[in-house]
């Protein structure tokens, strides 16, 4: 299959998010994509995407093999350990 896609050219800029937050229902899967400002308390959702728990395990596997990938060319990403002010990820 041969897919093509219309990406306008306000979205081709892309957003940097360096925080996200991932809540689910029974039926959708949401992801918050957040710029989060250093030494601040609050971010900015710049981003939110809701899709199906399908779609969610569909981009979790594109991740997984992309990271493994990205490792192998770059080297491993190391988490710094989070103090305690600063949020963490699940």
């Amino acid at each position: 299959m041969n897919l093509q896609l219309h990406i306008d050219d306000d979205i081709a800029q892309g957003l940097y998010a360096n925080f996200a937050v991932v809540n689910h229902t029974p039926t959708e899967f949401m992801l918050d994509f957040v710029f989060m400002q250093p030494q601040q308390p609050r971010g900015k959702v710049l981003s939110r995407v809701i899709t199906s728990p399908v779609h969610a395990k569909r981009f979790m596997l594109a991740l997984t093999e992309n990271m493994k990938k990205y490792e192998r060319q770059f080297g491993e990403v190391k988490l710094p350990k989070a103090k305690p002010t600063e949020p963490v990820l699940h």
